[in-house]
This record gives C-alpha cells, structure tokens and sequence, in this order.
C-alpha cells in the first residue's frame, strides 16, 4: 500500500523518538518512488502514476522532510547535548555528523526538487538532466542508508535512556506544534 502525505503514523507525538523513526520509514519509501520512477522512465514521457508518485514524492522531501530535520536539529539534539549522562556525551561526535548529513541531504533535495518537477512539467528531462537526477537519488540514497541506520540503532536508543520523561514529552509537543504552522 503506497504511502500518503498526512497519512497517520504508527506512533503520535506521545511517543516521538518512535515517531521519528516512523518518519525515517516514509523518507524511505518516498525516495525508493523517487529512484525507481527516474530508473522507468530515463527522463522519458510519465504516465498519470508516475507524475502523481513523483508529485507526492517531491511534496514530502519540500514540506514533511525540512520537519523531520528540525525536530531533530531544534528539539532532540539539543536535549542529548544538554544531557549530563556519558551515553549522551558520546553521541555528541554523532550528532555533528547527522547534522552534516542533514545539510547534504538538503543540498542534494533542492536540485532533485528541480529537476523533478521540470520533468513534471515539461513531460521529459534531457540526458544530461536524468544523468544529475539519477546521480543526486543515488547519493541520497547512500546517505540515508547510513544516516538512518546510526539514528534508528544508536542515536535514538540512546535518547530513550538518557532523556527524562519530561524531555521526551517536550519534544513531542515540539514535533506537534510544527506540524500546526
């Protein structure tokens, strides 16, 4: 069943650091629709399918991505670093790579944006233009590949144990009220 943009997690803002891991999911899945559509079509006519995949593709990683990140960069992070546990402390090296990753990832989405929805638009890409694209997904890819694996396995584990109570809760009213701007 293919994902939607709004469609209801599987955890809530109750449960935020098991919402962020939900989200690594459609990021996932998004991206996949993303690689496989420029894989089918080479820059190519799209039909109805594709150009709505695609849309929905580029829709998420413009408005339910840049979220992601600042929940993490803004609530999460901030409260690890603050932490006084040596768990924590540890994850400090790992969070200034995450937020390198984050900014790569967003480089790397602006130019897919763009190309995508060109293609959308003017119903085919030039060579040139699926060789960038297919390129830019392929590093994406890769990117993610890691970046997730480190935050779902270690980062976010680890905030399970070093946060209280109250500052799992805050981050999820923080997640929430983005989501209400």
């Amino acid at each position: 069943m293919p994902l939607k943009i709004g469609q209801r997690p599987d955890h809530g803002f109750d449960e935020p650091l098991q919402l962020l891991s939900d989200c690594h999911r459609r990021i996932e899945h998004f991206l996949e629709v993303l690689r496989a559509i420029a894989k089918q079509a080479h820059g190519g006519a799209l039909d109805e399918s594709q150009r709505a995949q695609l849309q929905s593709a580029v829709d998420y990683f413009t408005t339910a991505a840049p979220r992601h990140t600042a929940d993490e960069e803004e609530s999460l992070f901030p409260r690890l670093a603050a932490a006084a546990d040596a768990e924590a402390r540890k994850a400090l090296d790992t969070i200034d790579r995450l937020e390198g990753d984050h900014t790569a990832a967003a480089a790397h989405h602006e130019a897919v944006d763009i190309l995508v929805r060109r293609w959308i638009a003017e119903g085919a890409l030039p060579p040139a233009d699926v060789q960038d694209l297919s390129g830019r997904l392929d590093v994406l890819a890769a990117l993610y590949s890691a970046h997730i694996a480190v935050e779902d396995q270690e980062l976010f584990p680890a905030a399970g144990r070093v946060l209280s109570s109250d500052d799992v809760q805050a981050i999820g009213r923080e997640m929430a009220a983005r989501r209400q701007s």
